[in-house]
């Protein structure tokens, strides 16, 4: 058996590393195109080597997202071939059962389940990060959307709104506004500032602020007061890490990022369930390659030894893309209908588990 699972997985793993190798190649075609126009712009002079490597930086984000489709194509091309040459059937006469088929599998699996988590945990997060900073240098700021970043921190009898527009390659922040409330949710200070930077005991340090405070009480002699300072040191819990959390999509967080920005929404009362849902398709997206591999084993008990194999990589093709769209698409649905966020993380994933199952069943123990 020992030679059996060498020969499997040495094939399945050249697959998968060929199939793996020309989407990326083709996504870094496409990245490149797009970056093309960016050329020759902004005051630093994009230029060309820039823009290869901010291509090249953003190939492990795109190798998460591509993982379990690449071991489905290539794993689905092995058992294909296997059985059009009969070589599965010699397996098969030497001991290679359903069974010990499945855990074999399973087992390799698991090796690409592990590359999977290790590579959108890790290396993803830290490329992308590196790719936006070095983006950051032609734009001058890294933003999503022309409002940037809210986050909310309460206090006993206080409630602060912030909002960030854009955060430079160097840590500062661009276009900050703070909101203050009261417990009856009425605004008493508002505080502006065009650049503010964290300070060392983890305030904020606010330049040119413009700071204005409104009247506790409506009467005819209130006034508001408004005034324009040099300086302002504002003390607050929101870390550094916090920003640039909120300014970063969900999917190019790491699970523990996620974990505490969940944990700090949740403390200010506000909506996670977006995160959340993030949260758990980091946990369940990885066992999908599990998932691949059991379906793709049906496929070793087809028999078509005078027809190609071409039609059945492009059934996995379709599969794998299939997979995709319903992970995105069950994402959307759970964020908009407040479905639980690790049922609709999970939900994609257990469907084609079932599929897999099912097809597995009726391919090998009944026919």
């Amino acid at each position: 058996m020992r030679t059996i699972r060498r020969l499997i997985y040495k094939e399945v793993l050249a697959s998968v590393v060929f199939v793996a190798v020309g989407f990326l190649a083709l996504f870094f075609f496409f990245d490149f195109v797009d970056e093309l126009p960016n050329v020759s712009r902004g005051a630093n002079q994009y230029r060309l080597s820039q823009a290869l490597a901010y291509v090249t930086l953003m190939i492990p984000s795109h190798l998460y997202e591509l993982l379990p489709i690449a071991v489905l194509i290539g794993t689905i091309f092995v058992m294909a071939r296997l059985a059009q040459s009969s070589e599965y059937t010699i397996l098969r006469t030497s001991g290679l059962g359903p069974g010990r088929a499945m855990r074999t599998l399973l087992a390799l699996g698991l090796i690409f389940t592990v590359l999977t988590f290790a590579t959108g945990d890790y290396l993803a997060p830290a490329s992308d990060r590196t790719a936006q900073l070095l983006k950051a240098r032609l734009e001058g700021r890294i933003s999503i959307g022309l409002t940037g970043a809210w986050l909310k921190e309460r206090a006993p009898d206080r409630t602060y709104s912030v909002n960030v527009n854009a955060l430079t390659p160097d840590g500062n922040m661009q276009g900050v506004r703070i909101f203050e409330a009261d417990r009856r949710g009425f605004i008493v200070t508002f505080m502006q500032a065009p650049k503010a930077q964290f300070a060392a005991d983890g305030a904020w340090l606010l330049h040119d602020a413009t700071v204005t405070r409104f009247p506790r009480e409506v009467s005819a002699l209130a006034r508001i007061e408004q005034q324009t300072l040099p300086a302002v040191r504002w003390h607050t819990e929101i870390s550094p890490e916090m920003v640039s959390v909120a300014l970063l999509k969900p999917d190019r967080m790491s699970t523990i990022d996620l974990f505490q920005y969940i944990r700090h929404l949740e403390a200010n009362q506000q909506t996670s369930q977006r995160y959340e849902i993030e949260f758990w398709r980091k946990v369940f997206y990885p066992l999908s390659c599990m998932v691949m591999v059991v379906l793709a084993l049906p496929f070793a008990y087809l028999h078509f030894r005078t027809r190609g194999i071409t039609g059945y990589v492009f059934v996995g093709v379709l599969i794998g893309i299939s997979f995709f769209l319903l992970n995105n698409v069950f994402g959307y649905i759970g964020n908009l209908q407040n479905w639980r966020p690790w049922l609709t993380a999970a939900a994609p994933g257990l469907i084609y588990t079932v599929l897999s199952l099912g097809a597995f069943g009726w391919l090998v123990l009944r026919r």
